[in-house]
């Protein structure tokens, strides 16, 4: 089980690292690239195209501002990819958002919430298990300790 995740800016990595940290959790192999859909178009395109006989299984593509990267990978290659918008100084990120999440027919990009990283991986990871029955099991094991945690600050709060 392998992922990727590709920024557009290396200044998005503190935001791209959660998602890497939930990748380590859930034992799934993570690539991660700074690759820019304006200023390494060729280099994108490339990435994409071979992506799939790299032996990975689902992309991660963040970006801010214009934030075409997702767009441009799932024009190319047929893994699915999730598009995570990334806060940028221009309308808090929302031109982000809608630059990712409106993209024509035919070149479906899952999108996350701004700066959404975890999201980003823990939807990756529901992708994955699909495939493999193990990473569908934690899932549900961190479904429920989620559950559990919340369970026990509601009680710890109302003492």
């Amino acid at each position: 089980m392998k992922a990727a995740i590709v920024m557009g800016s290396k200044s998005d990595y503190p935001v791209v690292q959660k998602a890497e940290d939930i990748f380590k959790q859930f034992g799934v192999a993570c690539e991660t690239r700074i690759i820019s859909a304006h200023r390494t178009p060729k280099v994108a395109e490339e990435f994409a195209r071979t992506a799939e006989e790299k032996g990975i299984e689902v992309i991660i593509a963040a970006a801010g501002k214009a934030a075409h990267l997702a767009g441009v990978l799932a024009a190319t290659t047929p893994l699915p990819v999730i598009g995570l918008p990334m806060k940028s100084s221009t309308m808090d990120g929302l031109d982000s958002l809608l630059s990712v999440v409106q993209m024509p027919k035919g070149v479906p990009v899952a999108t996350v919430a701004i700066d959404g990283a975890e999201n980003s991986a823990l939807l990756a990871v529901q992708m994955l298990g699909i495939k493999y029955p193990e990473l569908r099991q934690k899932i549900k094991e961190y479904k429920i300790k989620m559950e559990q945690d919340i369970i026990a600050l509601d009680a710890e709060f109302n003492k």
